[in-house]
């Protein structure tokens, strides 16, 4: 598996096959997003296939914003998304990033096992229409190995 960066018409390809999300965002949506943001776009690729892409941006100085991100179906079960996150949280640190931030909902009990996993810890809950899509704002120091 490779983890590199990407465009955002790659991370379109892979973001329209991840059922979960209600809304997939398209290149329009993207770009509105990321804009003047200084935003870093990793995909993980295997054999060929786009099977995982992690979206982030920088919110200060000293830190960095965890967007988006998923992995598509035939992606799963293979530590896509934990070299995603490594990935992520490297490139941060090298540009000397202090914290990173994630917010997921209650309905991605797997994302939210890989942030407690990977040292994260919630700081808020914002209460949104039904508990399923509570959503829980993560916070990591990068300071903290």
């Amino acid at each position: 598996m490779k983890i590199r960066q990407a465009s955002v018409a790659e991370a379109v390809t892979v973001l329209t096959r991840i059922q979960e999300f209600a809304n997939p965002a398209d290149a329009v949506g993207l770009e509105l997003r990321l804009k003047g943001r200084q935003p870093l776009i990793l995909v993980a690729e295997k054999e060929g296939l786009l099977v995982g892409v992690k979206i982030g941006y920088r919110l200060s100085e000293t830190c960095f914003y965890s967007w988006l991100g998923g992995v598509a179906p035939e992606g799963r079960c293979n530590g896509v998304a934990q070299a995603l996150l490594e990935a992520q949280e490297g490139w941060a640190a090298e540009l000397d990033y202090e914290e990173l931030r994630v917010k997921s909902r209650n309905r991605f009990p797997a994302m939210l096992r890989l942030l407690l996993r990977n040292g994260y810890q919630i700081e808020h809950m914002e209460k949104k229409d039904g508990i399923e899509d509570y959503r829980l704002h993560f916070v990591k120091s990068l300071a903290i190995k």
